[in-house]
């Protein structure tokens, strides 16, 4: 990596969804203010009040009652039952704090973000603060070089305390909403720390220590929680005791060394360096929020908002699209220890998925997780189509279907990715229901068609939750020949009591079977064939005719009710589709003008251009992954055993480019470099010798030739040893 992946801010950052973000999976911070208010907004992934709301402990609060209210069309009970629990301010993420810096007045305020070593920078006419969160420990540093005093306090959030009234108008999601005893703070010249209670069994807090230098001082802290277990406060006083004792310098050396050994993972070249710049970007935000032995990322990963408010959608995990995007990418930037975060969460969750599908859906066997749920598992309520569907279960699926094949880790085909399937699998075959000799389910949707009117409720079955199913036969299929099972005839029999997917007189895939998408939609949940499940080939005739009849459509619609996700969707399905002119216009849309200076996606309009009617601003990441992923699908696509070197590329990039080591099926690193719209060089590393199929086109002409690849069909069988095959 070069160093023009030094992100600079000129002028002083206003906001804190601005902000220079710093994480290590673990603890995130959010530098930005003034040189006489410099914040460091301090998160942790697990600090939450979960509480639960009390309306969704009801025994209203069932899938059997959904059933009934769906067939009588009954919105006010939909609303009250389902809708308004999510409403309630708890259960919610919470925010930790922040450190504060007075640093005197100064005209000049210069904000830089290192991402090659993840380290922030700060300066001003008088100062310069330097400061990253160790990559291989659980604490922050801050280097503050000054001529003058620099005064360091700390803040935790402004609850409100027991016996304060409420102030008139207050808003549903402001912090004053909430209760909580005032924080026990401890305040001198070289420590500080806060401890909030939120009820008898969690309590949590930021802790800092202050050295003073010859030029300024060093400031160690660090976000720590009563489960960090027993004499938790002492401990992390201790730990930052030590690390301060290790000084800055030493720290950020280890530090640094992890960012290397990361970055080195894959990479990208382009002639497009807008694109180039982005994917990198991305591939920070992911490391810095998603780590090994770290809860996967919420709504907005280690970050959350400092503005007296609860972050956006509560910070929680929503299932119908949001966590599942944002691990799109890390198989194919092999970046997986970051990622195994997300599958090693969803497999110790999966005893609250048992408890859902028995107490919610009434199923006697299974495994269903609340689509929209606290960090704990627990059911936050919602529109109850989507925040209580069924099927998106069928989706988490895939997290280990696709890690598995992007692996070939027969172990864990064995212990976790079949296991896991095959439970969903009788969970959701408990729900449907068998008429004419095909499977339907009693109530069908599609994300978030209709929003909770009752029209939500789809004719059975909705296109996405008929791809959802079909492709989780289709995988237990797959996955139990590959363990010889004789449980993969089963699979085949059920797969075969499907249905076909429903597609109009236009060729255009439908929402339901009587029912077309008519109006112009942030979810293009309707197409989930296509991507991300690829159950269509884009490269046969019927499908490719129904592919670009459907994309064809979304044009037709617009854009005018998109939000930032729905654009970096759209440049996935461009990719499928092979146009690369498209996806790059679609992604480049994207990240100029919904998301933040600092690379958030803000989901809406929000500079109000024209390019959506969301005019809002709310944070989260999922389509910043989205949208590395639709780049890597633009360079290489890796489906079914076929390589296809540089599918969807845009004109432009017919001149130059390359990648580096990304990650294909069966755990293949896959290295190629394109010059003047001709592939130079392919390189394949694999563990062990096999061969492969590379889709034939006219750019892989000379290389084929060269290497007396030998011709199947539309493709080249290419033969590899085990260890580094080059081919030139």
């Amino acid at each position: 990596m070069e160093s023009q992946y030094i992100f600079s801010f000129p002028k002083e950052i206003k906001r804190w969804d601005e902000a220079l973000p710093l994480g290590n999976g673990f603890m995130g911070a959010l530098i930005w203010g003034s040189s006489q208010a410099l914040r460091f907004s301090i998160d942790r992934t697990d600090i939450w009040d979960t509480t639960p709301c009390e309306e969704t402990l009801s025994p209203e609060f069932s899938f059997e009652n959904m059933k009934r209210i769906a067939r009588e069309g009954d919105e006010e009970s939909i609303q009250r039952v389902f809708t308004e629990p999510y409403f309630k301010p708890l259960p919610s993420k919470l925010p930790a704090g922040k450190i504060i810096l007075d640093l005197g007045e100064s005209e000049k305020l210069v904000s830089s973000l290192d991402i090659t070593r993840a380290q922030a920078e700060v300066e001003g006419d008088t100062f310069r603060v330097t400061s990253f969160l160790s990559a291989d420990k659980k604490a922050g540093m801050i280097r503050v070089e000054t001529k003058k005093d620099c005064r360091v306090t700390l803040e935790n959030p402004d609850y409100r305390k027991p016996g304060e009234e409420l102030e008139e108008n207050t808003e549903p999601n402001s912090l004053k909403q909430l209760v909580y005893p005032e924080a026990v703070r401890v305040e001198e010249e070289t420590e500080k720390y806060f401890i909030q209670e939120i009820d008898s069994e969690f309590q949590y807090g930021i802790f800092l220590k202050i050295k003073p230098t010859g030029t300024g001082c060093e400031i160690d802290y660090m976000a720590a929680t009563s489960s960090d277990g027993e004499n938790w406060v002492e401990n992390t006083r201790r730990q930052l005791s030590k690390t301060l004792e290790q000084g800055y310098d030493a720290l950020f050396a280890s530090h640094c060394l992890w960012w290397k050994e990361y970055w080195g993972k894959s990479g990208i070249s382009l002639p497009d360096k807008e694109v180039e710049r982005n994917w990198y970007l991305t591939n920070y935000l992911f490391a810095s929020c998603s780590r090994e032995g770290c809860f996967p990322m919420p709504l907005q990963g280690v970050w959350t908002a400092d503005d007296g408010f609860l972050p956006p959608w509560k910070g929680d995990y929503h299932m119908d699209l949001n966590l599942q995007m944002s691990y799109y990418h890390y198989l194919k930037a092999n970046h997986m220890p970051e990622g195994e975060s997300y599958l090693d969460y969803l497999w110790d969750m999966a005893e609250c998925g048992r408890k859902l599908a028995g107490e919610f859906f009434g199923a006697k066997k299974g495994i269903c997780l609340p689509p929209v749920m606290t960090i704990g598992g627990k059911a936050l309520g919602g529109w109850p189509m989507y925040c209580l569907s069924p099927t998106n279960q069928m989706w988490l699926c895939q997290a280990f279907e696709r890690h598995w094949r992007f692996t070939g880790d027969r172990e864990f085909l064995e212990e976790r990715a079949y296991p896991y399937c095959k439970e969903s699998a009788e969970f959701i075959l408990e729900i449907l229901e068998e008429k004419d000799g095909f499977y339907y389910l009693p109530i069908s949707s599609s994300p978030e068609i209709h929003d909770d009117r009752k029209e939500a409720f789809l004719t059975p079955n909705s296109n996405y939750d008929l791809a959802l199913l079909q492709y989780l036969f289709e995988a237990l299929a797959s996955m139990a020949e590959e363990l010889e099972l004789e449980e993969a005839k089963e699979w085949k029999k059920i797969r075969k009591k499907l249905p076909k997917l429903a597609v109009n007189e236009r060729k255009v895939l439908m929402l339901s079977p009587d029912e077309s998408l008519e109006e112009s939609h942030r979810h293009m949940s309707h197409l989930m064939a296509v991507h991300p499940l690829r159950l269509m080939d884009a490269h046969t005739p019927e499908n490719k005719e129904i592919i670009d009849a459907s994309i064809l459509d979304l044009e037709r619609l617009g854009t005018g009710n998109w939000v930032g996700f729905s654009f970096t969707w759209m440049a996935e399905l461009y990719a499928i589709q092979g146009n690369g002119n498209a996806a790059a216009y679609y992604l480049k849309t994207f990240w100029r003008h919904l998301c933040s200076p600092n690379g958030f996606h803000l989901n809406g309009d929000y500079k109000t251009l024209g390019i959506t009617c969301m005019h809002y601003r709310p944070f989260t990441l999922e389509a910043n992954m989205c949208a590395a992923d639709a780049v890597q699908e633009m360079l290489l696509q890796t489906e079914n055993g076929i390589l296809d070197f540089f599918p969807a590329i845009p004109e432009e990039w017919e001149e130059e480019a390359s990648f580096s080591t990304l990650r294909g099926e069966r755990g293949i690193l896959v290295s190629a470099c394109l010059k003047d719209g001709k592939v130079k060089k392919i390189v394949l590393e694999s563990g062990k010798a096999g061969s492969i199929l590379i889709r034939k086109s006219e750019r892989l002409t000379e290389i084929a030739r060269a290497n007396g690849w030998q011709q199947e069909g539309d493709f080249y069988r290419v033969e590899y040893d085990g260890k580094r095959s080059v081919f030139h």
